[in-house]
């Protein structure tokens, strides 16, 4: 499914490398993570690039952005069970209106009319919402046949499944050969992606770490507001601070002597008195 698979071989990584930056994180299980990270890239660049690459060449664009609409469609219960869980009812209306729309018109998911008519897309995931919640993200990981994870989101590996459209079609006949294509179609979307890191990654799997966690706290703090920052806004606000104290006024300085002059008196030098004496 395309929540679980879809990220098979480390495929996570391409969903965020548009927003990457070093931003490093805690990852206390680095050892393990780096040989799941080579095993990775060792079965991506054996297996799934020549036939990503074979894919692409006999698909035509066209029909592999339809393909992309159809298993980004029928993974997006998803998005609109955690839009509830999150308390987003809004944002879940929206979302099973943009389903809806997309699985009608739209032929099953294989045309986007939904995003004309001014119903985007959005990003939910069981990671997420237990952040929204306030659950910590936990450690990196790096998971075999999976890629780049945190803790906190290995159920939305699970849940992902259920709310998968494919599971429930019930005929292996149907839901195999589409799950297949489901992988090969992202692993060719992702190609230029993994090309970038391959080419300017120092370190490839600090990169790749890096990436996913920036764009997980992006993901998490644009519009995803944590329940601990929801109620600190709704809290009254307090006493307006006291202005601060006026800066002490400088001395002024001495007045001038004036020499004064008087016809038949020698010259007389006085102060005039100072303001307000």
């Amino acid at each position: 499914m395309r929540r679980t698979i879809g990220r098979v071989l480390g495929l996570g990584c391409l969903l965020f490398l548009g927003g990457c930056a070093t931003a490093g994180g805690p990852d206390p299980f680095a050892p393990m993570n780096r040989r799941f990270y080579a095993f990775n890239s060792a079965a991506d660049r054996l297996i799934m690039s020549p036939v990503a690459h074979a894919y692409k060449t006999a698909t035509p664009k066209p029909l592999r952005a339809s393909l992309t609409n159809f298993f980004h469609n029928v993974a997006y219960p998803d998005v609109i069970v955690n839009d509830f869980l999150q308390g987003r009812l809004g944002q879940g209306v929206d979302d099973i209106g943009r389903f809806v729309a997309n699985s009608t018109i739209g032929l099953f998911g294989l045309f986007d009319v939904a995003t004309p008519l001014g119903l985007k897309a959005h990003v939910e995931d069981a990671g997420l919402t237990l952040g929204r919640w306030g659950v910590p993200r936990g450690p990196y990981l790096v998971l075999p046949f999976v890629g780049p994870d945190t803790l906190r989101n290995t159920p939305s590996l699970v849940m992902g499944i259920f709310t998968n459209v494919l599971y429930y079609v019930g005929v292996p006949a149907v839901t195999v050969p589409l799950t297949v294509f489901d992988v090969i179609n992202a692993r060719a979307n992702a190609s230029a992606s993994l090309r970038y890191v391959r080419e300017n990654a120092v370190d490839q799997y600090v990169f790749t770490r890096d990436a996913y966690l920036q764009h997980r706290n992006y993901l998490q703090d644009n519009g995803h507001l944590s329940l601990k920052a929801v109620e600190q806004m709704m809290l009254p606000p307090g006493p307006a601070p006291a202005p601060p104290d006026p800066p002490p006024l400088a001395n002024p300085a001495p007045p001038a002597r004036v020499v004064v002059t008087i016809p038949g008196k020698p010259d007389v030098a006085i102060r005039p008195p100072a303001p307000g004496g």
